[in-house]
């Protein structure tokens, strides 16, 4: 066996003992399958605008780190089920915070667990050149990892696994240390169209094209108005969405509790919607602030709470909500309140949007409460 593949074998002996679940080496060749599709997600407008870097970055690694030679790609599995899991009920409904949400913030996980894998590469390479990224990096995890034999990349976009499904956060590491490259493992899906025919919104246009635009993963994370024709089939998720996932056949029976940081709390990853109103920006922090799906601060998550509020037309919050329509200072807030009491559609609300409608002044505001009240008013019409 030559030294580099020696070394090969030790870092993954190693990577189990830190918490890796799977690990595969690949070149840094440039993602050229990839860049082409990026470039047509581009001409689609079917990014997300969270992406990081240019196409030419997020493609090839030799321009992150000009010595580059390899990628490490890495893998960590992550529950899909929770014990005692909190019913809401009518008058006390709770959200959800998707899946890749529950437990301490995976960019954490992933990276303390990328920072022990380079320093042991460190002390037996002295002269390593390493690079590191989670997620947040130019690179696109899943390419890498479905390049370097990781999982491929499923219909739904995610990648796959044989030994965990697609419950796993992805992270990767180039480095100047010419390994020997994993095979890629061969498409699952065959001619399964469960994620595709699932979606609520038909982001998955296709296998292995998201139009993210539509994704409800990236529409709970927006901080705007939410489109309309999304307000209902966002539910009551308050963060992301695992729909593609749950459907999805390889993950089926799928469960991995490995790592006692990225268990649930069922009360924070189910919360109760109404006290969500209320949190001051510190108490949210304090609350979720570990959580990746607070990266994007309160407003959009009390967005959805609101949304999710009108979903199950809650009357129990009623008041609440004429509050913050009559008093928050963010407009998104105050008209989504209204839409969200033209769902309730008691006359209480009725009279208080009416009621606003004269001291309002934001145009977007007053728009989402004249719809609010002519859609009370067909409903009554009809009955």
């Amino acid at each position: 066996m030559t030294k580099v593949a020696q070394l090969q074998e030790d870092i993954k002996a190693y990577a189990k003992t830190i918490g890796i679940d799977k690990i595969g080496f690949t070149t840094a060749d440039i993602f050229t399958e990839m860049k082409e599709r990026l470039r047509r997600q581009q001409e689609l407008k079917y990014q997300s605008g969270f992406e990081k870097g240019s196409i030419e970055e997020r493609t090839e690694p030799q321009r992150l780190l000009p010595e580059a030679q390899s990628i490490i790609s890495i893998a960590v599995a992550y529950p899909s089920r929770m014990e005692k899991t909190p019913r809401g009920t009518k008058g006390d409904r709770r959200g959800i915070f998707a899946r890749a949400s529950w437990g301490i913030d995976y960019h954490v996980a992933l990276r303390e667990r990328l920072d022990k894998l380079g320093a042991y590469i460190k002390e037996r390479v002295p002269n390593a050149i390493i690079k590191s990224m989670v997620d947040t990096g130019e690179l696109s995890d899943r390419a890498v990892a479905e390049r370097a034999g990781v999982g491929f990349s499923g219909k739904n976009t995610s990648i796959i696994t044989k030994e965990f499904g697609s419950f796993v956060y992805l992270g990767e590491m180039l480095t100047n240390i010419p390994f020997i490259p994993d095979t890629p493992i061969e498409d699952g899906c065959g001619d399964c169209t469960i994620c595709l025919d699932a979606c609520p919104t038909g982001a998955i246009v296709q296998g292995g094209q998201l139009n993210a635009q539509r994704c409800i993963a990236f529409l709970t994370q927006t901080k705007d108005f939410l489109p309309e024709e999304f307000r209902n089939k966002i539910g009551n998720r308050l963060y992301g969405c695992d729909t593609c996932q749950q459907v999805c056949p390889w993950n089926k029976g799928k469960d991995s509790h490995f790592h006692q940081e990225l268990e649930p709390n069922p009360e924070l990853v189910k919360p109760k919607l109404r006290p969500m109103l209320h949190l001051s920006n510190r108490e949210f922090k304090e609350k979720f602030g570990h959580m990746s799906g607070s990266w994007r601060g309160k407003k959009p998550i009390q967005r959805n709470v609101i949304l999710a509020l009108g979903h199950y037309k809650e009357q129990s919050a009623e008041e609440d909500l004429i509050n913050m329509m009559k008093h928050d200072p963010r407009p998104v807030i105050r008209g989504t309140a209204a839409w969200s009491l033209g769902k309730i559609g008691t006359d209480t609300a009725k009279e208080a949007i009416s009621a606003m409608l004269e001291k309002e002044d934001n145009e977007q505001v007053l728009y989402e409460m004249e719809n609010a009240l002519s859609a009370m008013r067909a409903k009554q019409g009809s009955q």
